[in-house]
This record gives C-alpha cells, structure tokens and sequence, in this order.
C-alpha cells in the first residue's frame, strides 16, 4: 500500500529531456534534497490511513478501515456463536467496511438471531453464488476466516474498533458533502440553511451512527410495535406514552407517544398555556431515570421537558408552575402579597423544584429551523423526552405567504417528533368564527390561518371552558327568575374544563372533562359522581 507506482519518477530516475535542460547543480540539488510526491503523503497510521497516487494531481484518499479487524471479529462469531450477543449492541452490518464482510454478517446475524447455527458450513449454502467471496477464494474463506481467529475475549474491542472506523467514514462524507454544498453557490441555498441541514446529519449520525436512515425492513418495523405493545401491556394495560399527569386525558390518549405531533388550540383565556404548562410540570415532576425495557438507559417514568415560550418569558412561566406547586395565587406571587406562611411555602415549592428536568427557551419569533436545532441540542446535551411550543403561529417560516409559511410549521414540527422519537406538544390559535356561533365548542375548521395543522398533527384537541362564556352572559338583578336559572348553571359548570379531542390518528376522538382552577392556573382530575361515595340517603 505504501509503494510508489511504477509510473511515478522517482529522482534518480531524471528524464533525459529535463536533466539534459538544467545546469548539474540544479539536477543534482533536486536529486538529493527534494522530497518523491509518493513519500510526502505517505501513511501516518496502519488499518488503511490516507495515502497519495504519484499519478493524479490530487491525492487518492483511501477511507479508514480494517480489514484485520473485520476478519477477528467475523471469524469469532464463525467459531462461538455466543459471541454475537456480546456486539449485537454495538455494531450492524452497516458498519463494515469491505462488502463481503457485510453479507457474511447479515446472514451469520439472521441465522443466530433464529436460533440456528451460523458457521462456515452453514453459510456456504448462502453464498456459494456471490461474486465478491469467489474473488476472495470462494467458500474456503469463510473456512479461513474461522480458522485465523484467536479468541473470542478481545470480540468487543474489535466491534468498538469497526463502528469507531464506521463514524470516521461517515464523518469524511458527511464533511465533503457540506464542503460540496457550501461552494455551490445557489440562491436557494442559504448559508443558515445549510448549517442547520449539516447540524441535523451530526446529529442522527451521533445518535444512529449514519447520516441518513433509508429503508426500514418490516420485520424491523414489526418488532419495534410489538416492543411498544409489550411496553403497555407490562403497565398493566395503561398506555405504552408518557403520562401527562391527567388520569382521563392520558386514557383517551394512551399517553403521549414518541414522533407524535399533538397540536392543543383553543380561544384566548381558555387556558392552553396553563394546561400545556401543567403537562410540562407533571411530565418533569414525575421523571425517574433508569433501564428500559430493551435494556438502553432512559427515562422509566416521566421525562425530560423543552419548553419553547415563543409568548411569556422564562420568568411568567416558572411563576405559573411555582403557583400550581405553591397553591398560592399567580396573582399575589406576581405582586408580592404573601403571608409569611404562603411565603414559606412558596420558596419550600422553588427549592422542590430545582432538580426538575424542565427547560424553558422564551426566544421570541425563532425560525422553525433554528427551533429544530436547539430541540437537537436539548437531546444530546440533557436528554429530552418531551417538547412544548407555545405557540405555533408564532414561530417564522421562510414561504412568501402566511398559509404557506404555517403549513411549513407544521410540517417542521411534525420533522422534529419524529427525528427525535418525542412527543411535540404545539397550541395553537383558532379563528374568531367561533365566537359567531350559539354552541362555542370548537370543531376542527376552526383551526387558524392553515388546514395542513389538521393535516399534519397526530391528535388536536380543543381547550373549553364553558364558564367563561356564561359568566358573560350575567342577566341584570331585575331579572330574577334568569338570574336563578343563570346561578344555577354557572354551579354546574364552576371550575371544569373539557378537553375535546377532535382528532386521534390512533384511537377514538371524544371529549374528557378536567377540572381547572383558576386561582393556581392549574388543571386536575375531574372527581365523578361515582367517586364521590354513596348519599346518606341510600343509607
């Protein structure tokens, strides 16, 4: 690999024609102090490090790789089937360099993976045919490969060492794609644009080891749903989602489900932020970190909030969680009129509140790419297991027009759930047509300024408080008897809220009642008739 082509001139080897042009010093100079183009590339390292061609201008860059590695590991599993399980975890068939490798791996890994033996023997059958193993000896290298292994105890250094040399290849055409792109000049292509796009493939390939995921097989997509099943049915039947910390919302739900776009809307003062905010915090509150079931560390119980607050700053929505924590108003934490009681028990609930996972970002009017981009981050930097935007339409697109840029929204957020496997809560405004109507409820055409929201989303539910339209509707004290009739329901419709689900890609849309209080801005679990024990005169 290191030898210098036989076309290249080596220095004592001087073409008549340049020799016989140039003063003897000269010649002899160059002959004895210049330095062979073969030799001033050469290697800095074993396993196929960069080398150069004498015969091109540029240099011939070989990938990173080794074959050596390749063959131990390869002939290990041949010998000890067992040692699959031990770098099943670390490496695919994606991950080896020479290709032959990589066919010897997925068969052996298919074979093993239904309990049946893979040696080379078996694998014969397989590959008598392929084209690449005749050129290496045919069926006699699987014989080799198995008979070259020293031992199994070294398997998982090698495994480390192919997917390590895996990520540098990846990282070197990663690179010159980005270094392709960025001398294009292109009026589409934005240079943010294209910093976004470069941060988006670091980011899958340090989290899946390649840039780009391709085709799934069936059997893959089928194991992982039976895996989510499995993961429900261990819970007792529940729901296989995050809770959100609502017993009804998260049984009409089944939680909130990873690459999930759940868009919540509604009108001004029905309380989005307030229900969204409450979700965040029981999400937060209840996070535990341990195994999970297919054995990768997480999150066992709760989760890891982002909390995008394009509308309230930081600090109004720490104040609306400390509230719901303290059960002290919003209203007198933000003005400071606290007993010395409530205050204690405001501070108790801020020191309860510092180890909780929960991550507010309060930048105003952020592009949807930039938006992306720190959600990436948040993942790799902490962990995220959930993501709020509050609110939609207050994020910025690049299309021309509003209808455009809102359908890029969506579809961006949508991006995000499912290239972060997470649940991405948006709210979202709804048009004043429903004020025009008798019955307030909202319906889903009510959805503002876009149709591809309701397209895009997974689940849109509508926030109503139906107190909120009758307390306006107070008759004058001269009207006793609709002064009667009006106390009357304003008691049956005190402090509750539904949430209607009006949209649910996988399950029935329908409405959940909640109850809300408004003096800690703070949701719950709506008490049913049932629940409240028999009446004495049952008795």
């Amino acid at each position: 690999m290191n030898d210098i082509p036989p076309s290249a001139p080596l220095p004592d080897e001087m073409p008549d024609h340049i020799s016989s042009e140039m003063p003897d010093e000269m010649a002899h100079d160059m002959v004895g102090d210049a330095v062979p183009v073969g030799q001033a590339l050469a290697p800095i390292g074993q396993s196929g490090m960069a080398v150069a061609s004498a015969t091109n201008v540029e240099a011939a860059i070989e990938l990173p790789h080794s074959v050596e590695a390749e063959q131990q590991l390869l002939g290990a599993i041949l010998t000890n089937n067992d040692v699959y399980d031990r770098i099943a975890s670390i490496i695919n068939a994606t991950h080896f360099y020479d290709p032959v490798h990589t066919r010897i791996y997925e068969i052996a890994a298919a074979r093993i993976s239904k309990n049946a033996l893979a040696s080379p023997v078996t694998l014969k059958a397989f590959m008598e045919d392929d084209e690449g193993l005749k050129e290496l000896g045919g069926p006699a290298y699987l014989a080799k490969l198995a008979g070259a292994s020293i031992s199994a105890f070294a398997v998982r250094d090698y495994a480390q060492m192919i997917y390590d040399l895996a990520i540098r290849r990846e990282l070197i055409a990663l690179g010159q794609s980005i270094a392709d792109k960025a001398r294009r000049v292109d009026v589409a292509s934005e240079p943010k644009e294209q910093i976004v796009e470069a941060e988006q493939s670091l980011y899958q390939l340090a989290e899946q080891g390649q840039t780009e995921s391709g085709f799934k097989s069936f059997l893959k997509a089928v194991t992982e749903a039976v895996n989510v099943t499995n993961e429900a049915y261990q819970r007792g039947g529940g729901m296989a989602g995050v809770s959100t910390g609502l017993a009804d919302l998260d049984k009409q739900l089944g939680g909130l489900h990873p690459s999930d776009l759940l868009i919540l809307a509604g009108r001004p003062s029905m309380g989005k932020t307030s229900l969204a905010t409450n979700i965040a915090f029981n999400v937060a509150k209840a996070y535990k970190k341990g195994t999970k079931p297919d054995g990768t560390e997480g999150a066992i119980d709760g989760g890891v909030v982002g909390f995008f607050s394009l509308e309230m700053s930081a600090e109004q929505l720490a104040g609306r969680v400390l509230a719901e924590a303290s059960e002290i108003s919003s209203h007198k934490i933000r003005q400071g009129d606290m007993t010395e009681g409530e205050f204690r028990r405001f501070v108790q609930a801020a020191k309860d509140l510092e180890s909780c996972p929960l991550f507010i970002d309060d930048t105003p009017a952020l592009p949807i790419s930039q938006l992306a981009a720190r959600a990436r981050r948040l993942k790799r930097t902490h962990g995220l297991d959930v993501l709020v935007i509050d609110y939609l339409q207050l994020c910025r697109g690049m299309a021309e027009n509003r209808v455009n840029e809102i359908a890029e929204i969506s579809m961006g957020m949508k991006a995000i759930a499912k290239e972060l496997q997470i649940p991405v809560i948006a709210l979202s405004q709804l048009s004043r047509q429903v004020e025009n109507r008798d019955d307030k409820r909202p319906q889903l055409s009510d959805l503002r300024e876009s149709g591809s929201i309701e397209q895009d989303a997974d689940v849109v539910m509508f926030v109503f408080r139906e107190e909120y339209y009758k307390e306006r509707e107070k008759p004058g004290d001269h009207e006793l008897d609709k002064m009667e009739e009006w106390k009357t329901a304003m008691e049956r419709l005190h402090a509750k809220a539904e949430v209607i689900v009006g949209k649910q890609r996988h399950g029935p849309i329908g409405t959940v009642e909640l109850s809300f209080t408004a003096e800690f801005t703070r949701f719950g679990n709506l008490a049913k008739e049932w629940q409240n024990g028999p009446r004495e005169d049952e008795y």
